[in-house]
């Protein structure tokens, strides 16, 4: 097989070409430019068989990012496993929000529900003076947010434990999240088997997290301090309506690069 069948063989398969590129760039070790002028590099048998393997899995339905172990998210190279969600560009988002709040400044920021530790790592990479906690409920996402901490060499706690019980007595200058919040019965699941459906959804009205998060959040916050959380796109509102509720200032909600209200955030007066 050459670069040139290899790649043919992905369009065979209806697997997108970029897909195919980074795919065979991964397996041949080669930069994707490379690829380009060398179609006619002969690929080895057991390279061959690899590729033509994980062209199926993309085919699938497998996110590329499991193949390659790899997403890049805020200028970071995270590796990533089936243990936690593919980290996705609306999440950057939340961190460039609160990058401007930190601005530079000395901090104690909460990342709850890190799983691949995207946030907390983003946040800790722009802003090193922030001093970053990092939770998640699940052992294998810490592991995996504590491996990709250690390759960037980038200093963050993990600690282990569901939203805020993980860091009972403390509080925070900040608090970040991207919890499940996707509803149970919503039709886009069925295209997401190969992630955690824990970190998807919460099930029934995809609020159960979120209203969780803000419901206990002025326990742990400092006065003065933000909570800042992604959504859905049609869950603004009741982010908004929960925050105010529970005595936060103002909230206010940003959009994501498609233009959809992607995350709320607000202040708590103390």
């Amino acid at each position: 097989m050459q670069v040139a069948e290899a790649l043919a063989l992905a369009r065979s398969l209806g697997v997108a070409r970029l897909d195919a590129l980074l795919l065979l760039a991964h397996h041949l070790k080669r930069p994707r430019v490379w690829l380009m002028t060398h179609d006619d590099e002969p690929i080895d048998a057991p390279l061959a068989a690899a590729y033509a393997t994980d062209l199926e899995r993309r085919a699938g339905g497998e996110p590329l990012a499991y193949l390659v172990g790899e997403r890049e998210f805020h200028g970071l190279a995270l590796r990533v496993t089936p243990a936690v969600l593919v980290p996705r560009p609306e999440t950057e988002v939340l961190v460039d929000w609160a990058l401007e709040l930190l601005a530079g400044r000395e901090a104690s920021v909460v990342d709850l529900g890190t799983g691949s530790g995207a946030i907390g790592l983003a946040v800790r990479h722009r802003c090193p003076t922030a001093k970053i906690t990092a939770t998640d409920a699940s052992s294998a996402a810490l592991a995996v947010a504590a491996d990709n901490a250690r390759r960037l060499d980038l200093a963050i706690e993990f600690v282990a434990g569901d939203w805020w019980q993980a860091v009972a007595g403390r509080h925070f200058d900040l608090a970040l999240s991207n919890p499940p919040y996707v509803a149970g019965d919503d039709p886009h699941l069925a295209a997401l088997t190969h992630e955690p459906r824990s970190a998807l959804t919460p099930e029934g009205d995809g609020l159960a997290a979120l209203r969780r998060i803000v419901a206990d959040a002025p326990g742990h916050l400092n006065p003065g301090a933000w909570l800042l959380l992604e959504h859905g796109y049609d869950q603004a509102a009741a982010v908004q309506q929960l925050l105010g509720e529970r005595g936060f200032d103002a909230p206010v909600t940003r959009q994501d690069l498609a233009g959809l209200p992607r995350c709320t955030g607000a202040r708590w007066r103390g």
